[in-house]
């Protein structure tokens, strides 16, 4: 029962829109209306400015952190409960219950859930994400990136029990499905490149 609520609640916690929320309170905007019209700390960052795609970045890396601390403390360790929890935090934020079940793309929520559950093949796959966007300044190729490289750096630095493996894929696929336009345009050359200031 108690991994059944960590479950539900992790949905629900994944769903709440921090950067839409954020957005609303500093400038009165609907960040849907801006930019790529994702409520994600990337477009936050272009059509808002740093700190709030910041803020909302480390807000939306806490609530996965917290969803899997919770499955944690409620089951006591249980493995299962807690890699379901980690894809489930990430699902509430891509399908929220909150808005008409659209949401982001669930980078910083896969942080937070998997940075808990596996964080040394997260460290892994964070460094690859900042050293791609260093060389070529597109934050989508970085994201692809460690998502397609996140499954095989469990395998070979955890060899994980399969509800983490399993996670793990589902995790990578769904970050993978939620960036093919970026993957469309990264191929076509006209993806946007990572800039700090914010668009008129």
């Amino acid at each position: 029962m108690n991994g059944v609520i960590a479950l539900i609640v992790a949905y629900l916690v994944g769903g709440i829109p921090f950067g839409l929320l954020i957005v609303k309170l500093k400038t009165g905007a609907d960040v849907r209306e801006s930019g790529s019209g994702n409520i994600g700390a990337t477009n936050v960052l272009r059509t808002t400015g740093p700190l709030a795609g910041i803020l909302t970045l480390l807000l939306d890396a806490a609530k996965g952190w917290f969803a899997v601390w919770l499955a944690d403390t409620l089951t006591h360790g249980d493995i299962l409960w807690m890699s379901f929890t980690a894809l489930a935090v990430l699902l509430g934020h891509v399908f929220s219950p909150y808005l008409k079940f659209k949401g982001g793309k669930a980078v910083a929520s896969f942080l937070g859930a998997f940075g808990y559950l596996t964080p040394l093949p997260v460290a892994v796959v964070t460094v690859i994400f900042v050293v791609v966007i260093a060389r070529t300044r597109y934050l989508s190729l970085g994201s692809v990136s460690g998502a397609i490289l996140y499954p095989f750096a469990c395998l070979i630095i955890l060899h994980p029990e399969w509800p983490v493996l399993a996670a793990a894929l589902a995790a990578s696929a769904l970050i993978l499905w939620r960036h093919k336009g970026n993957i469309a345009r990264i191929r076509a050359g006209n993806e946007n490149i990572l800039s700090f200031g914010r668009r008129s």
